[in-house]
């Protein structure tokens, strides 16, 4: 099977997964305590008028026609209406998706450099104090939840230092960029804890394999052994675990964009959870399991890339 065929058969189950996904979500946030009328009518709230929003906001059809009304706007990107914001849920969401794909980028080229620059020198100086060092400060952050580092960086680098702003999302790309480095750095930080642990790991491997001794004895520079030979290699089970942690990086957005106060997805879903707004979480969930399967299967096709021995049979 070559790579357009098995990109094209991927997609094809890419369908089946995210029908699965519409029917897990559709009934999930339909057991969530709670009644949406009352919570959008607040202190006003009486049982006549909240059986009139019921009815208005098409809570009262039966189930299968509500979850047809959801799939029968999805090839449009329409959602239905927002129960809490009474706006389409289209442009509601989707003026959100680049701000959280932003951030979600930026940490991984955060994590990416992290993972890179400790894993490699944790690898070389196996046992020494660097290794050791590095192991237990990142051990450190993988422990920490997102939402304690977040503010401890807050309060280093914004409140102590007064380098960085507090939350936000800037208004010009340059504002982005710093507006978003550290909630990215706290992503990455917990994202790389996992990848220098494995990339380490799998360098001391590889440099023990024979065609890394028979470099070596060929004369070959330790920076071209370590180029050519042992991180071609050793990074082809690291991407492997790269592109399942997007998953975990789609979650924790969630927590950061709540803490630094950033206008993401993250941000709307907790909002429409705490309201009940169901289209909205409908959409924030499909989306985001979405962007998932795509960079898995990014990362899938990226070995071929790397090893040509890689094949697709």
């Amino acid at each position: 099977m070559g790579r357009v065929a098995y990109i094209r058969n991927r997609l094809a189950l890419m369908v089946f997964v995210l029908f699965g996904v519409t029917i897990v979500i559709f009934g999930m946030v339909r057991v969530l305590p709670g009644d949406p009328a009352f919570l959008i009518l607040g202190d006003r709230a009486t049982e006549e008028s909240a059986a009139a929003l019921r009815v208005q906001l098409g809570l009262t059809k039966p189930l299968l026609e509500q979850y047809w009304d959801f799939m029968s706007g999805i090839p449009q990107a329409k959602f239905g209406m927002s129960l809490l914001y009474r706006q389409p849920v289209g442009d509601l969401v989707l003026r959100r998706v680049p701000v959280s794909i932003y951030l979600a980028i930026y940490a991984m080229v955060l994590a990416a450099i992290i993972t890179l620059t400790f894993g490699i020198t944790a690898a070389l100086k196996k046992g020494r104090f660097a290794d050791h060092a590095i192991r237990v400060v990142f051990l450190l952050f993988l422990t920490t939840p997102s939402f304690w580092l977040g503010i401890l960086l807050i309060l280093f680098f914004s409140l102590r230092l007064r380098i960085l702003p507090v939350a936000g999302y800037g208004e010009t790309s340059i504002d982005h960029l710093r507006y978003l480095f550290l909630p990215a750095l706290t992503l990455a930080l917990g994202l790389s804890a996992v990848l220098i642990r494995n990339l380490r790991g799998q360098i001391i491997l590889v440099q023990r394999s024979d065609y890394v001794r028979t470099a070596r004895a060929k004369g070959l520079f330790e920076g071209q052994v370590l180029q050519r030979h042992v991180l071609r290699n050793a990074l082809m089970p690291v991407i492997t675990i790269f592109g399942l942690q997007f998953g975990y990086l789609v979650g924790g957005t969630v927590v950061v964009e709540t803490v630094f106060a950033i206008p993401g997805m993250g941000q709307l879903l907790i909002q429409s959870i705490t309201a009940r707004d169901y289209p909205v979480v409908q959409a924030i969930t499909l989306i985001s399991a979405f962007l998932v399967i795509i960079v898995n299967l990014a990362v899938d096709i990226s070995y071929s890339f790397l090893d040509p021995r890689v094949t697709y049979e």
